[in-house]
């Protein structure tokens, strides 16, 4: 029996590999058709690759597109950590890259100096990978999953869902605009920012009736830590986690609310509709990890990261496939109690 779902596609950098792995898991599973998807930064990224793959060359065409960007991503990187992080845990290799001094220079210029004082070589890395997808098939309406992509306007402070024909590799590139490493991406006179700000990723657009009830996360922030950072690094890395989980999380509650108002009666049956969250993640994973593996596309990290995507998503189908359709598996209720 064939499910139809909807992904929701978190950025989080580097981290995105985690969510490479997990759509690796759900293309294995042909029971899986992934009907939309919503992503910001990383997400839209993996989102664009994944739906540019299933129109061209269906699951295998999808698995070779998702490869072929981490790889480009992966490559992005001088080398130099390579072989001998291979062999180390994820806390100590994001700490490894906390203290070197390149990483060190670069956040302390960060904080200080303008992206627009400063040469765009990390941008335009980015643009070059971006600008060899096949936009024809990225932004068909005619085929593969509905595609949402995320991006915050500057001027306005709102969010700015971008789909169909205005996808382009601005608009992705928009998505993943951190406002302290590059300029604003104008599009059509409007300059935006990352899509975490707003919509991480926006949930909203996969709520249209002709669309499953099903929505699946794929988080790469971690909703909690039970430590209280008190290190300059680990005080930013959390301010980070909590301000690109804050919209993701005034969604979730807002969905939380409907589904309260359904079951006890006070709106009608079908008046709004009843979405079913679920959510794939590996916080213990992520809590080893930081902004400092997020900017730095470590090859062994983004290793590890897709290996705990695919086994975090198949630990969720095992559990899970027949609540697809049925039921949550994540207890909003409990998460806003």
């Amino acid at each position: 029996m064939t499910k139809r779902i909807n992904l929701a596609l978190q950025g989080g950098g580097a981290h995105g590999a985690f969510t490479w792995g997990a759509l690796d898991a759900i293309l294995d599973d042909e029971r899986i058709e992934v009907a939309a998807i919503s992503g910001t930064s990383a997400g839209a990224l993996n989102g664009a690759a994944l739906k540019a793959g299933l129109v061209k060359g269906g699951r295998d065409g999808a698995r070779e597109n998702l490869a072929w960007l981490w790889d480009q991503v992966g490559a992005q990187e001088d080398g130099h950590w390579d072989g001998w992080l291979e062999a180390w845990s994820p806390r100590a290799v994001s700490k490894a890259i906390e203290m070197s001094p390149p990483y060190m220079i670069w956040d302390m210029l960060s904080r200080g100096i303008s992206p627009y004082s400063t040469p765009e070589f990390t941008s335009q890395a980015l643009r070059r990978i971006v600008e060899r997808f096949d936009f024809d098939d990225v932004c068909t309406p005619e085929g593969g999953p509905r595609l949402h992509v995320c991006a915050t306007s500057v001027r306005t402070g709102k969010i700015r869902v971008f789909e169909d024909g205005e996808i382009s590799s601005d608009a992705i590139l928009a998505s993943a605009c951190l406002p302290t490493l590059f300029p604003a991406v104008e599009i059509d006179g409007e300059a935006y920012w990352d899509g975490g700000y707003t919509g991480n990723p926006a949930l909203f657009p996969l709520f249209v009736n002709d669309l499953p009830r099903d929505v699946l996360v794929v988080n790469i922030n971690p909703l909690e830590r039970a430590e209280v950072p008190t290190t300059a690094a680990d005080i930013q890395n959390r301010i980070n986690e909590i301000s690109f989980n804050t919209s993701l999380l005034r969604e979730l509650r807002a969905i939380d609310f409907v589904q309260r108002l359904i079951h006890e009666g006070t709106i009608p049956e079908g008046a709004m509709k009843d979405v079913l969250v679920h959510m794939v993640a590996d916080d213990g994973l992520m809590r080893q990890l930081s902004v400092a593996t997020k900017i730095v596309p470590n090859p062994a990290v983004i290793h590890q990261l897709r290996a705990a995507g695919r086994g975090a998503a198949e630990r969720f189908l095992s559990a899970h496939f027949d609540d697809l359709g049925a039921r949550s598996t994540v207890d909003l209720r409990a998460m806003f109690a």
